[in-house]
């Protein structure tokens, strides 16, 4: 029954994406497999030669596994893309297996090239997006088991497990490579790290907890 859940919202959604909401390049062939070995440089990945594309080029096994959430954030992602299944290559699809533990969550983050929607398969998972300058508007959604949520392209979100015990979603992004940057480890962790005099200013905080949060990330 789980399998046949995972498998309807996988055909579900990738036709969604696929009719509507095209965001990468359409490809100009029945498909495109990655070489990896090639050595040009596209936007994407080159094709290998069609006479050498074989079905596991198209086939991905794992989303039966539950993810490791033994780290910090207490989640897991697994990921089904092109650098996993080859045949993905300029169709513009990434699918992703999410594991909360209790208390689990994902980090504000944000997708520049993709937009994402997010099924609830077990548990219960708050979703939220907040939209851009000037309202800076938060729009969020407790999903149980079975509902989806959208998160539009480059809006920064998060996710967190509301469950007494684990969740399992999945995400969906029309990109082969949406692109994701956290927010904390982009403006604290950057190298070479941003100025503390100026990132306390910023966030108006200590130069001495800005300068903690930096050692952090």
């Amino acid at each position: 029954m789980a399998q046949s859940s995972i498998l309807f919202c996988i055909l579900a959604l990738g036709f969604f994406f696929g009719v509507s909401y095209a965001f990468d390049p359409s490809p100009l062939q029945d498909f495109c497999v990655a070489d990896f070995n090639s050595t040009v440089r596209i936007n994407g990945l080159p094709c290998k030669d069609s006479a050498s594309v074989v079905a596991d080029d198209f086939f991905f096994r794992g989303f039966n596994v539950t993810g490791n959430t033994t780290n910090p954030y207490g989640s897991s992602t697994i990921p089904m893309n092109v650098a996993r299944v080859p045949g993905l290559n300029t169709l513009g699809l990434t699918v992703a297996r999410l594991d909360f533990s209790s208390g689990g969550f994902v980090p504000p983050h944000f997708h520049p090239r993709g937009t994402e929607i997010l099924t609830v398969l077990e548990g219960s998972l708050e979703v939220g997006f907040v939209t851009s300058y000037p309202n800076y508007k938060h729009y969020n959604k407790v999903l149980e088991k079975g509902d989806a949520f959208v998160i539009p392209v480059g809006l920064i979100h998060y996710q967190r497990n509301l469950a007494n015990g684990n969740t399992v979603a999945f995400g969906i992004v029309n990109s082969q490579n949406a692109g994701v940057t956290v927010i904390s480890n982009a403006v604290f962790g950057a190298k070479p790290a941003i100025s503390s005099d100026y990132l306390s200013k910023a966030f108006q905080l200590d130069k001495k907890i800005v300068e903690e949060l930096q050692a952090k990330f």
